[in-house]
């Protein structure tokens, strides 16, 4: 079996703010929707305190991703799969080239883990 081609990646990582929905023209015509997200993935092993780096995830209508674009908010541990491509730029404090990541996700998981401080800290109750 030939891997040439094969482009996936599944990537965890807290949403760094509220999806942001919009219309853009197709060139073949026609309009869609496209949702964009960006989240932090922190390196494993973490070599530091807030050791992390960002990809921007693109999420198209139509797609299974799209279907869970309500229940992502800031914050939200999310796992994103799809395919992933560079998108270099330029840093703002000393102007060099950067590698950036962008996902086009086809598909998204949410972490379904309660997030209660009280819960953590007593014993369940049965």
């Amino acid at each position: 079996m030939s891997s040439r081609g094969l482009n996936l990646c599944t990537l965890a990582g807290n949403v760094a703010a509220d999806p942001e929905v919009r219309q853009i023209q197709r060139k073949a015509g026609g309009h869609a929707k496209v949702a964009g997200i960006t989240i932090y993935v922190d390196r494993v092993p973490s070599r530091k305190d807030n050791d992390s780096f960002t990809v921007d995830i693109s999420v198209w209508e139509g797609s299974p991703a799209w279907r869970k674009l309500t229940y992502i908010k800031k914050g939200s541990l999310i796992i994103a799969s799809g395919a992933i491509d560079a998108s270099p730029y330029l840093s703002k404090g000393d102007d060099q080239v950067r590698a950036g990541l962008q996902l086009k996700a086809t598909d998204i998981f949410l972490d379904s883990s309660p997030r209660n401080e009280a819960s953590t800290t007593s014993d369940p109750e049965f």
